[in-house]
């Protein structure tokens, strides 16, 4: 130790959660103005450490240092005084506090013993204008959309000067505009001297951003390299220890009949919406956030009203006024936003698994749970959800495993029509091929899958059709034909989602 290269020196670190070890004599190294990456699939143990970093959990072994002296949080304001600060992969915003107030949280703007409103907006605002964002300082949090929250918790991050920043899946929610804007403040802050560790599954914008990277496996340090003289294909080797043959491993499927049509539907956010989706296809829907893509499916599934339009399942009118109604027919939906919509964090993984499907597991009034249990573990097992017990709580798992969780209710529903709102967000990229291959093999015993991605690549290499979205209305449709002859880009629906026809 006592290097003074690192601006933070981590060695022999582990740590375990009861029977589950998470970290095991891992190290990290961190220099001062770079932008370090941190790899590895989900539960290999990059949060873990992150968490350890400030101070939200201590390690049962191993030293580190920062700045060239001994260091340990005993929490995350204590490491923020010392000059680290955390983003967050999971969100947790307080909705009735402003955009400033929460910006500003245990460090207002004060007047002697009185909070300085005033003094604390215009900060924010000067702020808020570097992002370009369309809220202002008085906003309500709960106003904004999960992106928009996201975008928060990297201005106040950014705001606190702090000498090393970790950004735990930054941009999972944001769009390529708003990655952009990330990006541009990242660069400022390298040039400023300003250490970034930057954990995130797409490899687009690891080798565009950063200049090193860390890779864990199974809670275990794997190596680290310089971005220059790494390729794709060998991170992904070493995160998952075997060859990954394809992220988007795309099958042709028969495309079938009519499952599931809308007809000039319209809603919050969306307007005169017409699709169709077929029996083996999956159809695409890209755009920027805030487009109109996810508001149309939360009105199909329920969740919102619709103001008009018609929709039609297996050729026959349909109206949805809740997600039950959705559920009884046919039609489900995993939601971009998991900890709030999609899963019940105190209640175990098995319930979680089960609670949509109980009816079908009930012996008259009694849950048949030898029933239950059996097929929960099945699904839990092909999906690799990685826990120590189905009966431990959704709290217990890391972000993309409780993504898994999510996907799996649905998949023992056996619905007509799967909604998937960025169904690989905050996914490691072993587990992303997974549940990419699930979708092709949903797809091929006739299920209609409609998904939702800011992920270009995905979005193309997972389609048999795609929609387009700017602001709230469909303005062009590509086939799968079209990409695989290089006839449309990236480029080209870039321009299609800022409106260019």
């Amino acid at each position: 130790m006592g290097n003074s290269e690192y601006i933070l020196n981590c060695e022999g670190i582990s740590k375990a959660f009861g029977g589950t070890q998470a970290l095991k004599d891992v190290q990290l190294h961190i220099k001062p103005g770079e932008v370090h990456a941190l790899l590895g699939e989900n539960g290999a143990g990059k949060s873990t450490l992150m968490k350890c970093v400030i101070g939200l959990v201590k390690q049962d072994t191993g030293t580190m240092e920062f700045e060239g002296k001994p260091y340990q949080a005993n929490g995350p304001v204590d490491a923020l005084n010392c000059g680290i600060s955390m983003i967050h992969q999971e969100l947790n915003p307080e909705p009735h506090l402003t955009v400033a107030e929460s910006i500003f949280l245990k460090r207002e703007n004060t007047k002697g013993f009185l909070l300085d409103k005033k003094a604390q907006n215009k900060r924010c605002e000067d702020l808020l204008s570097k992002f370009e964002v369309p809220y202002t300082a008085k906003t309500k949090m709960k106003e904004l959309t999960l992106a928009q929250v996201q975008m928060v918790e990297i201005i106040k991050a950014v705001s606190c000067d702090s000498r090393l920043i970790i950004m735990d899946e930054p941009t999972s929610s944001l769009d390529s505009t708003e990655t952009d804007h990330l990006f541009e403040v990242i660069r400022d802050l390298k040039a400023k001297g300003v250490a970034i560790i930057y954990i995130s599954h797409r490899m687009e914008e690891i080798f565009e951003i950063c200049d090193r990277v860390s890779v864990f496996r199974n809670g275990t340090y794997v190596d680290s390299r310089d971005m220059e003289g790494v390729t794709r294909d060998e991170l992904i080797s070493m995160m998952v220890g075997r060859d990954v043959k394809s992220v988007f491993p795309k099958v042709d499927c028969e495309i079938g009949e009519t499952v599931f049509k809308v007809d000039k539907i319209s809603g919050k956010g969306f307007h005169d919406i017409s699709f169709e989706v077929h029996a083996g296809e999956i159809l695409g829907l890209s755009g920027l956030v805030g487009s109109g893509r996810s508001e149309t499916m939360r009105a199909i599934f329920g969740l919102d009203p619709l103001e008009s339009g018609t929709m039609y399942l297996e050729g026959k009118e349909i109206t949805n006024k809740s997600p039950r109604d959705s559920i009884k027919k046919g039609i489900c939906m995993v939601n971009e936003d998991r900890k709030n919509y999609g899963l019940c964090l105190l209640r175990s993984i098995r319930e979680n698994i089960s609670l949509p499907n109980l009816p079908a597991k009930q012996k008259g009034f009694l849950l048949n749970q030898k029933r239950e249990k059996k097929e929960v573990g099945e699904v839990a097992k092909k999906l690799t959800v990685k826990c120590a017990s189905l009966e431990h709580n959704g709290f217990s798992l890391s972000g993309g495993n409780q993504q898994k969780v999510v996907l799996a209710k649905w998949i023992m529903a056996n619905p007509k029509v799967l909604i998937l709102d960025e169904p690989t967000r905050g996914v490691d990229v072993g587990a992303k091929s997974d549940i990419h291959t699930l979708m092709c093999e949903f797809a091929a015993k006739g299920m209609a899958v409609i998904m939702i991605s800011s992920e270009l690549p995905e979005v193309m290499g997972m389609s048999d059709r795609i929609l387009v979205y700017h602001e709230g209305t469909i303005n062009g449709e590509v086939s799968r034909k079209e990409i695989l002859a290089n006839a449309i880009t990236q480029e080209n629906i870039l321009q299609m989602a800022f409106g260019q026809r």
